[in-house]
C-alpha cells in the first residue's frame, strides 16, 4: 500500500484577508515554509559547504560531479607528479582501476595559456612523445583539465560527459 503526502503553503492571515484567497500547491518540492527559504537539491552540498560556488571547478566539485555520475573515486594521496606542459600539479584518482589526473587552474586564462602549448591528443607538449603509456582521454572544462587513462571507451565517454556538462554554478 502506498501513501502520498501533499504539502501546501498558504499566505498569512493578513495576506489572505487582503486578497480574499489562499494559495496551495500539490507539488511538494514547490512548497516552502517561508519566503526566505531556499530549495535544496538532493545530494548537493549545503550553503556552509567548503566547496566554493564561484562558477569555476574545485576538487570538491569534481568529486561531487563524478560521484553523481556513478563513478567510485579513490584519491591517490601520495601521487602529485609534475607533468610537462602543465603549470599546475595534478590531483590523482583511480576510477574503476584506471588513472585520472585532474589539473585545477586558478583561472580559465591560465589553463588556456598551457593548452596553447599542448598537443591535446597526447596530453603532452607540442612535438613531445606521449608520456602516458597509453592513449589518454583529454578533457577540458572552464579552469579544469583532466587526463584519463582507460581503454574502456564507454567509461571515457561517461567521464567526458560528466565533466563537460558545464562548470559548477555560482
Amino acid at each position: 500500500m502506498a501513501a502520498l503526502t501533499v504539502s501546501a503553503c498558504t499566505r498569512s492571515s493578513s495576506e489572505s484577508a487582503a486578497s480574499g484567497s489562499s494559495t496551495s500547491s500539490s507539488n511538494p518540492s514547490a512548497a516552502m515554509s517561508s519566503p526566505s527559504a531556499s530549495p535544496t537539491v538532493a545530494g548537493s552540498r549545503s550553503p556552509a559547504s567548503p566547496c566554493p560556488r564561484t562558477g569555476l571547478w574545485a576538487l570538491c566539485s569534481v568529486e561531487d560531479r563524478l560521484t553523481d555520475a556513478g563513478f567510485v573515486l579513490r584519491r591517490v594521496s601520495s601521487a602529485r607528479p609534475h607533468r610537462a606542459g602543465f603549470s599546475v600539479d595534478p590531483t590523482v584518482y583511480t576510477l574503476g582501476g584506471r588513472r585520472l589526473e585532474v589539473f585545477i587552474y586558478p583561472s580559465v586564462s591560465a589553463l588556456s595559456a598551457d593548452i596553447a602549448k599542448l598537443d591535446t591528443l597526447s596530453a603532452a607538449p607540442n612535438g613531445a612523445p606521449n608520456p602516458w603509456g597509453s592513449v589518454p582521454t583529454f578533457v577540458r572544462s572552464a579552469n579544469l583539465a583532466a587526463v584519463f587513462l582507460t581503454d574502456n571507451g564507454t567509461q571515457a565517454e561517461r567521464l567526458t560527459l560528466a565533466l563537460t556538462a558545464g562548470a559548477p554554478q555560482r
